[in-house]
């Protein structure tokens, strides 16, 4: 991780996907057994402290020990990315998941991903295999060279499917819930690959399907289940510009109990706004600059309209949300600390913000933009060491928290080959003879030959 840089990109040739003119929203499984609600779970802060699940794997050495690398407990001394005196697996660079140094091999490998099987975002349904005779969805599918997990979603929402796959990081398949009940399950390691339009995000594997629900990141949906989760459009990508979302919520109950999992909209104009389905009456309003509380918010309502607005320069991760229906309004339990319910009268037309607490310091702003300068500071040194190195080299390689991970050859042969190893990503080597393809051979494998051809065919068009 000490000379991490960004993902490279492959410029390739794109496959458009259209964008869907409406979407309807299905349940979301099990919300409440997930710690994770963003794609990449940068907001993981449970305790798996070991590489694999239940005590598998390799231990994980802790935060404060770890000044040697480009991430520690010095290195966050808000918090912000749950580091500290610890060994938990956290995801503090915006990885595809989380991870964890560990003692440093003979192979010098010196870090390791997490299998945390309870950092699933809801809506992912898991990684399946997808041996192609036949295929494990059953659906019309699709190639990109930009693809995202929220593109395959579009493109099976317009389909009228339920369900949407993403493999090999490119390539995209749908289906329905009678193709989920004969799939084969995999572990969720064997979905590895990193989606070839998004760095953060992983788009399953060499023979491997990750799975999701197509009401992920919908702009519309009727929402009746007892409990569920509601995601701001687009999610995981960023939401768009000029974004006008709404759906209506009506578990049964007599009251709903929301919780926000993620919060960042880009501006005040971006808002999203709580009413009464019944009445219309304001309930609350969230923008930019007015976060939601941080506990459960509860209403006395019980139907809700939620509706999502982006002014022409929005752009941010947007929200995920919690909720569940209460069956009595008159009987709520005692609200835990941080948590807010709804007055006795409506707030039509007010936004509701908490005001700091007595006696803040007032360094705390400084200090937001004195981490900003440095952060930015710190992102151009990056970006000029990429391009210095993208000049020297005639193709990159992907040894995941080290050296750039991936880019294309810069020769004019047309020659492809895809090689990996994990747990170190894709590697693109340059043409047959080269001394670094040579090199690939001894640690790395190739793609199966139905993926290699399957990727050809897509760079044939350059």
């Amino acid at each position: 991780m000490g000379t991490r840089a960004s993902h490279g990109l492959l410029f390739l040739l794109f496959l458009p996907l259209l964008r869907p003119r409406g979407a309807s929203a299905g349940s979301l499984h099990s919300p409440g057994l997930s710690e994770c609600f963003q794609v990449n779970g940068a907001d993981y802060r449970g305790y798996q402290n070991r590489t694999g699940p239940r005590g598998a794997g390799r231990p994980c050495l802790f935060w404060d020990q770890t000044k040697q690398h480009s991430y520690s407990s010095a290195s966050d001394p808000q918090g912000r990315w749950g580091l500290g005196a610890h060994n938990f697996c956290r995801n503090p660079d915006g990885d595809v998941q989380p991870w964890c140094y560990v003692a440093e091999t003979e192979e010098g490998i010196y870090w390791r991903y997490c299998d945390i099987p309870t950092c699933h975002m809801p809506g992912y349904l898991g990684c399946f295999v997808d041996s192609g005779a036949p295929p494990a969805l059953s659906g019309p599918s699709g190639t990109s060279t930009k693809l995202t997990v929220q593109v395959c979603l579009r493109f099976c929402r317009m389909k009228g499917y339920q369900l949407a796959g993403v493999e090999a990081g490119y390539a995209c398949f749908c289906g329905s819930e009678s193709d989920l009940a004969r799939g084969r399950p995999a572990p969720a390691t064997d979905c590895d690959q990193i989606c070839f339009g998004h760095p953060g995000q992983l788009c399953g594997g060499d023979g491997r399907l990750g799975i999701y629900e197509v009401s992920v990141g919908s702009c519309q949906g009727n929402w009746t289940a007892p409990q569920g989760v509601i995601y701001s459009p687009d999610f995981p990508d960023e939401y768009g510009p000029d974004r006008n979302c709404s759906w209506a919520l009506g578990p049964p109950g007599a009251a709903l109990e929301l919780t926000f999992r993620l919060f960042e909209l880009a501006d005040p104009p971006d808002r999203l706004e709580l009413r009464d389905a019944a009445s219309g009456s304001l309930l609350r309003a969230f923008d930019g600059a007015r976060p939601p509380p941080t506990g459960p918010l509860r209403l006395r309502t019980a139907a809700l309209l939620l509706t999502f607005r982006s002014d022409a320069r929005g752009h941010a991760q947007g929200f995920a949300l919690t909720y569940r229906g209460l069956q009595d309004a008159d009987d709520y339990p005692a609200p835990s600390k941080g948590s807010a319910q709804t007055p006795e009268a409506s707030l039509e037309g007010a936004n509701v913000s908490c005001s700091p607490r007595p006696g803040a310091p007032e360094a705390a702003t400084g200090a937001q933009v004195f981490s900003t300068v440095t952060a930015i500071s710190v992102m151009l040194l990056l970006l000029l060491s990429l391009l210095r190195l993208l000049r020297r080299r005639s193709c990159l390689l992907a040894p995941g928290k080290g050296p750039p991970a991936l880019g294309p050859s810069r020769s004019l042969a047309r020659s492809w080959a895809v090689w990996y190893r994990r747990p170190r990503g894709v590697a693109l080597p340059c043409p047959p003879g080269d001394p670094q393809v040579e090199s690939l051979a001894v640690s790395y494998r190739p793609l199966s030959a139905s993926s290699q051809s399957s990727l050809r065919s897509l760079i044939s068009a350059l």
